[in-house]
């Protein structure tokens, strides 16, 4: 009966040492091959000058996201409108896509050489990005006019 009280020793000195390692690296930054940074904020730009339908300033964050000029749309309330112009001696990007949050509000209204409306999904949780498709606005239109607000 010798050999219980020495396994329970060694038993006992091995989870004590065991503790004291997994104390020890939790402190040490992750090392884990599957383990990645968190993707960077984007980096604010401003390539378009909006205003409000009078002239006023106005802005709206924006971002780039591959070839396609982001605005973020967020922190607008729940209804309202606004014009964007391109910068001082600038072009209008490629593409064009308003962020929003499902439920903000219920539609987004875009004039430019079309009209479209888009209708705002009422479910989720993140951001949805809604892309102009070609045509909607062209590199000689003068502005675009976004209303956004209630669904009809």
């Amino acid at each position: 009966m010798t050999d219980r009280p020495v396994h329970a020793l060694t038993t006992a000195m091995l989870l004590a040492a065991l503790l004291t390692i997994a104390a020890g690296c939790s402190h040490l930054p992750p090392m884990r091959p599957f383990h990645r940074k968190p993707a960077p904020a984007p980096e604010v730009v401003h390539e378009l000058v909006t205003t409000t339908p009078e002239g006023a300033d106005m802005a709206f964050p924006q971002y780039w996201k591959g070839n396609t000029l982001v605005v973020d749309m967020r922190p607008a309330g729940g209804q309202g409108s606004a014009v964007l112009k391109p910068s001082e001696h600038s072009v209008w990007p490629v593409r064009i896509a308003f962020r929003v949050m499902p439920g903000q509000f219920g539609a987004l209204e875009v004039r430019a050489a079309q009209r479209v409306v888009i209708p705002i999904t009422t479910t989720g949780t993140k951001p949805v990005d809604l892309e102009l498709a070609p045509g909607v606005f062209i590199m000689k239109s003068p502005q675009i006019a976004i209303a956004w607000g209630p669904a009809d």
